[in-house]
C-alpha cells in the first residue's frame, strides 16, 4: 500500500482547506482504517482524525467540529476538510492507513499547512 498526501498550503486564519490522501498502490477497501496525523515544529506527531472501514470517525478534541474526515472509495481517496483554521493548526500533515488483514501500518509523505494569523 502506498499513500500520496497533498493539498497543503498557506491559508489565513479563519480560512479552509482540504487535504487528500490517495491510495496509489492497493485498494482502499482492504484498509481497516485511515487517518490524519500532524506534527507541528518542536512537537510530537499527534492524531487529528481517523475513519474506519465502516465509516466511523473519531477526532482530536482540538479539531472536533472544525475538521471532517471522509473517504471516497470509488476514487481510492481519503480527505480532510479543514474549516475555521487557526495558527495552532500549522503543521505537517501525514496520512496513515492500517491494512485490514495484516495490521500493517503505512504512512504517506507529509503535506505542510501554514496558517497565518
Amino acid at each position: 500500500v502506498q499513500l500520496q498526501a497533498s493539498g497543503g498550503g498557506l491559508v489565513q486564519a479563519g480560512g479552509c482547506l482540504k487535504l487528500s490522501c490517495v491510495v496509489t498502490s492497493g485498494n482502499i477497501l482492504i484498509l481497516k482504517s485511515m487517518g490524519w496525523y500532524r506534527q507541528a515544529p518542536g512537537k510530537q506527531r499527534e492524531l487529528v482524525a481517523v475513519i474506519t472501514r465502516d465509516g466511523s470517525t473519531n477526532y482530536a478534541s482540538s479539531v472536533s467540529g472544525r475538521f471532517t474526515i471522509f473517504r471516497d472509495n470509488a476514487k481510492n481517496t481519503m480527505y480532510l476538510q479543514m474549516n475555521s483554521l487557526n495558527y495552532e493548526d500549522t503543521a505537517v500533515y501525514y496520512c496513515d492507513a492500517v491494512q485490514l488483514y495484516t495490521g500493517t501500518n503505512y504512512w504517506g509523505q507529509g503535506t505542510e499547512l501554514t496558517v497565518s494569523s
